[in-house]
């Protein structure tokens, strides 16, 4: 599969997980630089990684602002944003945009893009895609978008949620 930013396309080595194989361990950084692992995102519910290339542009910041306008309505899965700015960006991107309840990681060290085979080597950033796992580790829904620039299909994801994880 070939991906592209603004139409120029760009090399990502490796295959990406596919839905139903386990989910590779990562380390990620939350706002305090404290370490988080994939077992500390699913220890409790099921999750939903947002991976933006870049919180402060256009489509990134509209993706992390429509995943935080549903994180309240579904309750029963945890719901991340990850993208390779440091921790201080997130926060100040979350602070000018009022986001409040979408927990942002930083893979500022490319641990995540490396293990998912989703870090852009000549632009150091990770792909734009969506992730569902279980709390077994195992993927059930993954968009991983061609053109970096699209948005991902929100409804398609969010129904998945609903119908894999809602009572």
């Amino acid at each position: 599969m070939s991906f592209y930013f603004h139409g120029e396309e760009v090399t990502v080595p490796g295959t990406r997980p596919e839905v139903g194989s386990k989910m590779p361990d990562f380390t990620l950084l939350d706002k305090d630089g404290k370490s988080v692992s994939l077992q500390d995102l699913i220890s409790d519910k099921p999750l939903l990684i947002s991976v933006v290339p870049d919180i402060n542009t256009r489509v990134c910041s509209i993706q992390t602002k429509h995943f935080n306008e549903e994180v309240d309505g579904h309750e029963s899965i945890n719901f991340v944003t990850v993208s390779t700015n440091t921790s201080e960006q997130q926060s100040e991107w979350c602070a000018a945009e009022n986001v409040k309840n979408m927990k942002m990681l930083s893979d500022v060290n490319s641990d995540f893009g490396e293990a998912m085979n989703l870090i852009v080597p000549e632009k150091g950033i990770d792909l734009r895609s969506i992730w569902v796992v279980n709390t077994d580790g195992v993927i059930t829904y993954s968009e991983v978008l061609e053109e970096q620039t699209n948005e991902p299909n929100y409804t398609v994801v969010l129904d998945h949620i609903d119908e894999m994880y809602t009572n």
